[in-house]
This record gives structure tokens, sequence and C-alpha cells, in this order.
């Protein structure tokens, strides 16, 4: 299979913050049942972990995956520093390695590591579905969250990658 589901820092500590994310709830059913059809069809499944400090400090229960979707053994794991899942990150020559060309993309949060991995994935040249309701984000005192992602969805949408609804997305 040439395409992977590429799940970005669906981690503990994005749930350990006082505000709730955009369709928090729905935006994990929707990201839990990705990984399902993913699962159930062999196709690879890449989760990016964001890596830094304070509740992104490798070995806290903030920096974990979230327990919702937690890795499978040989899943593939990128930890990043930045927001760009490629940037010194093995992440290009991992898949390349892989042969993966197709990425469908979810996770958090649209304005930060959902948009700078989408453009730079598009720059490398992988052909990209951006899933427009498995995304989310908080709000940031001038703009909700959901306006924050439906600015992005609509930004990234149509020219860095394809957009498409959960329902839309299979892995056959």
């Amino acid at each position: 299979m040439t395409t992977a589901l590429m799940i970005i820092d669906v981690q503990e500590a994005m749930f350990s913050y006082d505000e709730r994310m955009y369709d928090e709830e729905g935006v994990m059913g929707r990201i839990t049942s990705l990984l399902q059809k993913a699962r159930q069809a062999g196709a690879p499944v890449v989760y990016i972990q964001h890596t830094e400090d304070q509740e992104y400090t490798r070995g806290l229960p903030t920096w974990e995956i979230s327990r919702m979707i937690a890795p499978q053994s040989g899943e593939l794991i990128v930890e990043k520093p930045t927001w760009d899942a490629f940037h010194r990150t093995p992440l290009h020559e991992e898949l390349q390695r892989r042969g993966i060309t197709g990425l469908v993309i979810c996770g958090l949060q649209s304005e930060f590591c959902v948009d700078t991995t989408c453009r730079r994935a598009y720059s490398l040249g992988y052909s990209s579905i951006l899933v427009e309701d498995a995304v989310s984000t908080f709000s940031n005192g001038r703009f909700t969250a959901e306006e924050i992602v439906r600015h992005h969805n609509s930004v990234l949408g149509g020219r860095f990658a394809a957009l498409k609804p959960e329902r839309e997305i299979s892995f056959a």
C-alpha cells in the first residue's frame, strides 16, 4: 500500500488543558475511525509526536500519544522538534523507504503542525488528503477554534492537499 494514515500530535497534553478543542469528541471519533479503516486495510500508520519542552518533554505522561489511539507494534512513530513533521526528522526517508507516496492527514493543531506539515508534504511531492473533519485546535482570543479550523482547511484544501470528510476516506 502506498498511502499512509498520518496522525499529527494527538498527544495527552492536548486533553490536559482547561479549554477544550473545537469538536473534540467528534474529531477524536473520526480519527479513531480513520485508524480502524487504515488498520483493517493494512495501510501504514504514521504517528507524529511533538517533542520539545514543557508538557511535550519526552517521558512525561502529557507527551504520550493519546491512549484513545495508542500505536500498535510496527506502526511508525516520528518525534519532531518543530511544527514541520519533516524538518529535522527521519520522516521523509522513512516514507520513501516504505514506498509511501500518498498521505491521509489528520490531527492537531490546524494552524500549527497540521498546516506546516501539509505544506511540506506538498513541496516534497506527496499526494495528500487533509481530512477536514478530523483536525482541531483551540480558540486563540482573536478567532474561535472553529474559525481557525475552517480557515486553514480552506487555505490548504485544493492547493496543498485534497480536502475530504472522514466518511469519504477509504484505504482500499
